[in-house]
This record gives C-alpha cells, structure tokens and sequence, in this order.
C-alpha cells in the first residue's frame, strides 16, 4: 500500500480523495492555484503545494508543475479525480515515466476507450450493441451523405475525442447534415484539439445509462450496477439514480455484462464508467466509456456498498479486488443532485461569489460531498458545482420524499444555486413516475 499520494483536482473531489486516504493511513500532498490558496480543504492534507495562477489551462492542467509537485511531496501515486488531467494519456505516461503510479487504467487503455472511435470498434469486438452508424472517422461530405441516407436520418454528428455534449449535433436532413459536420468539426477541434467525427443514428428520446465497473491488476473484473443520468439539459447530467427506473431486470443484467465484457477486451483497469443510450424499446446502445472516477460516483456506493476511492487506490497499488460479481448486491434506491452555482432562471448564468450562510441537511441516509462552507468564495474560474447531495432509501419513492426534504433544509445563501430548479424536478408527475429521458427537462419547460 502507498504511504503518500498527490491528488491532481480541487475543491469536492480532492476533499473525497484525502477523506479516504486519510482512513487507509495514507499521507496526502494537495495541489492549488492562486485562486485556492487558502481553501479549508488543504489544511486536511499533509502538504499542500501552489502550482500556478487561477486559470486551469495555468495551473491543475500543468503537468510539469504536477509532477513537481509530486517529486518535491516524494509521493508514490498521484490520484487525478475527475476533470482536468484525469483522462489525459499524456500525463499517465509521464506519470509512469517517472515512476510515479497513475491511479487509474493504463495510458494504452485510456487512450484506446478515450478515442470514440476505437471504443466503438472494440465494442463491436465484445460483441456489445453499438448505435448504428459510420464504421469509422468520417472524412468527405459524400460519405456522411452516403452513410446517413443508409441509416436514416436524423443523425448525430459526434466528436471522436472529448464530452460533455461539445462537438455534438443533430441533423435531420442533407442541408442540416452539411453544416452540422462543419460545425461539430470546428466545435471539437477548439475543444479538444481534435476535430474527428463520425456518425450515428439519432435516437430520439433516449434514456442515458451507465455501467460502474472495477477491475484489477490480477484479471478480475466485476460491474457495480447501474445508474441512471437520463435527467439533463444540453448534455449536462443534473440529477442521478440507481437503480434505473423501468429498466427490467433482463436487460439491466444484460447491460453489466456487456459492460464487463467490454473492459475485458479493452484491457481496461481501474474504475471506469461505460455509459449507453436506452430507446424507447428497451434496447440499449454503447456510446463511451469514461476511464475515471465519475461525478456520480456516490451514488454507486450507496447502493453496492463499495467505497469507490479506497477501491481504486488498492487495485492501483497491486491489490486484487475483495469481492466477486456474486457479492456485489444492489440494496435499496440513491438519488444524487448536482449542486451548481447557477441561476437556472436566466438560462444557468453562473453565480460566482462568497457564500454568506450555509445549513447541511442530515439524518437517515443522507449525504452531502462539498469542500463549500459559510465564507467560502466560489470562483468564477472553475466548474460551478459546489457540492453533491445523495440519499439512500429502501424505494425509489422514499428516496425522492428523503431528497425533497433534504433539499429543504440545504440553505446556501449569497448566491444563487439549482436548489430550486430540483424541487421542481422531483415533484413532477413524469419523474416521479420514471417517465424521463434526456429531453424531459427541457420538454418540461422547467427551465423557463
């Protein structure tokens, strides 16, 4: 086991991290920019070193200034989170290069899963359904043409590399098609420096599915069961849940398995996240896999009973996993709201500014992950989530009741949160019954 990690991230998850280092008696060393000095968070850690100016471009995504960081701390491993270099390939190998362990897949894994593309061709490897669509990159107008006209449209043109609903979309004819490739390619090239695309058919009102999955060093791979993250707007997932709700039984095991299948023949260590779309007819679809810990990952273990950080530390470390799939029990319904600093009432304008009261909701299966406080200051530098807030039940209906009453008594004043905008979600008559898709927020007019 190590004896000390550098955690690569800020704020709620470099919290998380410390908080499960810290009862595996781990030392930690913390990293901040300019914009953190001085956040509450880094007095747990053991170290804490400034790698830049308050820009990420500047600083958390700096690798020279990381890997300083983490010879000057004298770690064994560097732990990324989620964001910033978590999915970098790059920064694995230099990682390794300098032996320092990356606690994570492999560069080879992450960069064969982070490629759309060659996900989609190791899916089909695995014999896991894919959406129909383009069998590679799509290079010529002509082809796009050609291979939309065969699948019909609409279509979807999706970026080869990144997320996050960037280098996305829809085309419903050959004049949309032509300037939806243009558009997408332009859009992921400034992104993620890669403008690939390729195509896929358009399904309409489906529901967005994910399979948690651990695997280690050793050959042993199991699936956490599922979440469901169908409740979003423009691709950003708000609220999610496991189990997933009118999922049969059939086709959630069906899915895990195919998951596990899948980060079997990709070579795939770690956790991971393999994420599918679900139409109205109960068939599921592969469109990626995340080679990270999730946002979401609570939700997961409040459900399975597995600490998730503590799981991927050991396996990094050369542990084999404790557990088989046979052990791995699904118990009762979690639910988890992302809160964000926005104002959902002026379109998600984000709402940076110094927290003035902050009351934590608790009781029975109730969980708030936040590195946010009374006095705390939200920069308008990074992504505007403050915090998470998960409750377990024994029912999905519980659970709702448990989270409306937590979010009544989760008070953050001076400035503006979704805190609203989730009542209003969980008292609508289609969430309440598990009639959602990743279009039900916007078609519930709930963000007027």
């Amino acid at each position: 086991m190590y004896k000390r990690i550098l955690v690569a991230n800020r704020g709620e998850i470099a919290l998380r991290i410390i908080r499960a280092c810290r009862e595996l008696g781990i030392e930690t060393v913390a990293i901040f920019s300019e914009a953190d000095r001085g956040a509450a968070y880094l007095e747990l850690a053991n170290e804490a070193f400034c790698v830049g100016p308050p820009k990420g471009a500047d600083s958390y995504r700096k690798i020279d200034r990381v890997i300083s960081a983490a010879e000057i701390g004298n770690v064994q491993a560097i732990h990324p989170g989620y964001g910033f270099l978590s999915e970098n390939a790059h920064f694995n190998e230099v990682c390794r290069s300098c032996n320092i362990d990356f606690i994570g897949p492999t560069p080879e894994a992450m960069a064969r899963l982070g490629d759309k593309n060659t996900a989609r061709k190791l899916a089909r490897e695995a014999k896991v359904p894919v959406v129909p669509g383009s069998a590679g990159l799509i290079s010529e107008e002509s082809e796009a043409m050609r291979v939309a006209h065969e699948i019909g449209f609409p279509v979807l043109v999706k970026a080869s590399a990144g997320g996050g609903g960037r280098g996305m979309r829809v085309a419903l004819n050959d004049l949309a098609l032509k300037a939806a490739l243009q558009q997408a390619a332009a859009e992921a090239e400034a992104a993620f420096g890669d403008g690939s695309i390729y195509l896929e058919k358009y399904i309409e009102h489906p529901r967005h599915v994910e399979v948690q999955v651990l695997a280690d060093l050793h050959g042993n791979a199991v699936h956490l069961w599922e979440r469901d993250c169908s409740t979003q707007r423009r691709h950003q997932k708000l609220i999610e849940e496991s189990p997933s709700p009118h999922l049969s039984q059939a086709t959630r095991v069906e899915m895990c398995e195919a998951a596990v299948r899948l980060i079997k023949t990709a070579g795939y260590t770690n956790a991971g996240t393999v994420e599918f779309i679900v139409d109205g007819s109960g068939n599921y679809y592969f469109i990626e896999v995340n080679a990270r810990i999730q946002v979401e990952h609570p939700v997961t273990e409040m459900i399975a009973g597995v600490d998730l950080i503590k799981a991927q530390i050991r396996v990094a470390s050369g542990e084999p996993l404790p557990f088989q799939q046979s052990d791995i029990v699904a118990r009762g319904a979690a639910i988890e709201c992302r809160i964000n600093a926005e104002d959902p009432k002026r379109n998600f304008q984000p709402s940076p500014g110094k927290i003035t009261r902050m009351m934590i909701p608790g009781g029975y299966g109730v969980r708030f992950d936040s590195h946010a406080h009374a006095g705390y200051t939200v920069s308008p530098h990074y992504d505007s989530m403050i915090g998470k807030l998960i409750v377990h039940q024994a029912t999905r209906g519980e659970a709702i009741d448990c989270m409306l009453r937590a979010l009544a008594e989760l008070r953050i004043e001076g400035i503006q949160t979704t805190i609203p905008l989730y009542r209003e979600i969980l008292q609508h008559a289609a969430f309440v019954e598990g009639r959602i898709d990743t279009t039900f927020v916007e078609r519930s007019g709930l963000t007027q």
